[in-house]
């Protein structure tokens, strides 16, 4: 195990495309980190950096206590979980998942010894004469797994390992890699795009958009205080409601009928930006805010229901015996729960 630090680190493609804006951050030892963001935000070219699978432009990359900028891949003691298992058809599981220690010279006793540690913890010892074609996407999966844990890495990279599976089984497989990497201890960064993934999986979020690093923080940190609009809508299913608001005589008004009385945050522009999480919202109150609802979502144990306020689009989570239909419904926004941003900059106040 190793802890890894980014010191300023950057890259640049030579047509001039900073494809990883300078980032700076430390994985302690034993740590799950997820990068998390859109596609083309710089996620997998961070990841293929700590691989050594991409060359660092600018900074310096630290695994354990050396720098490793000009390190082979072979030479990090990593090992990497590929989106596609990259698995040799014509080997079996048992080969596949031993195919790294032969290349590195290790006794056929070694081998069998640690694949069949291997197996036994991911529930791989019934398949191990059989090959790849054979296996399910989520079993074909766990070899991958296997292959990885035989190397005794100090470094685990995992990238979109779960996006060829299908909704149940990638919710199964992301409980098995989290319970398999705390069994372990073993450092590693999971790149995902799948917001629900870093949440229920990371022990801290690197949420990345442009090549630039947004927000870093726990699990927690990241929802309850998004650090601008882009991690508040991104982060959250449904996204944090987001709404233009003018700031007069000392309170936030929405538009002519909805307002709320509370202060802002001290700001030089007479609008904010007004965030609110669904799931914050109540139905019911007074009538001074209306949710005008348009699509009511059936999700078994909640609802979400769709619509505008203000004439702005607006999204509420109820619970599924509360009463929900199409139409006006009076609601109640949170006045301790607002989120408050700047509405240029879309930072947080």
């Amino acid at each position: 195990m190793a802890q890894v630090t980014l010191d300023r680190v950057r890259k640049t493609y030579p047509n001039g495309h900073e494809a990883v804006q300078p980032c700076t951050v430390e994985i302690p030892d034993g740590e799950l980190v997820v990068l998390v963001g859109p596609s083309g935000c710089g996620k997998s070219t961070l990841l293929r950096m700590i691989a050594g699978l991409e060359d660092i432009t600018e900074g310096s990359l630290s695994i354990g206590p050396d720098v490793v900028n000009h390190k082979d891949p072979a030479d990090r003691n990593i090992a990497m979980v590929f989106q596609n298992y990259a698995l040799y058809p014509h080997m079996t599981v048992a080969k596949n998942m031993g195919y790294g220690l032969k290349n590195r010279g290790a006794s056929k006793a070694e081998i069998d010894q640690k694949v069949a540690e291997a197996a036994r913890i991911l529930n791989l010892g019934d398949y191990l004469d059989r090959r790849p074609s054979q296996l399910s996407g989520g079993q074909r999966q766990r070899v991958a797994m296997g292959r990885a844990i035989v190397r005794d890495p100090e470094l685990f990279l995992f990238d979109e390992p779960l996006s060829n599976l299908d909704a149940k089984l990638r919710n199964q497989m992301r409980i098995e890699i989290r319970a398999l990497q705390q069994r372990l201890g073993v450092t590693s960064v999971y790149v995902t795009h799948d917001q629900v993934e870093a949440m229920t999986m990371a022990d801290r979020i690197i949420v990345l958009n442009g090549g630039r690093v947004e927000q870093i923080g726990t699990p927690s940190e990241i929802y309850e205080r998004p650090a601008s609009t882009f991690v508040a809508g991104f982060m959250g299913a449904p996204p944090m409601n987001l709404m233009q608001a003018r700031v007069l005589n000392g309170a936030v008004q929405l538009d002519g009928t909805t307002k709320l009385t509370l202060a802002p945050p001290a700001v030089a522009t007479d609008t904010v930006l007004v965030g609110f999480r669904p799931e914050d919202v109540r139905l019911g109150g007074d009538g001074s805010a209306v949710l005008e609802v348009a699509i009511v979502e059936e999700l078994g144990a909640h609802r979400l229901l769709h619509g505008t306020l203000g004439g702005q689009s607006f999204s509420i989570s109820v619970g599924k015996d509360e009463t929900a239909q199409v139409g006006p419904q009076p609601i109640t926004l949170p006045q301790d729960r607002v989120h408050f941003f700047h509405p240029e900059r879309g930072t947080r106040l």
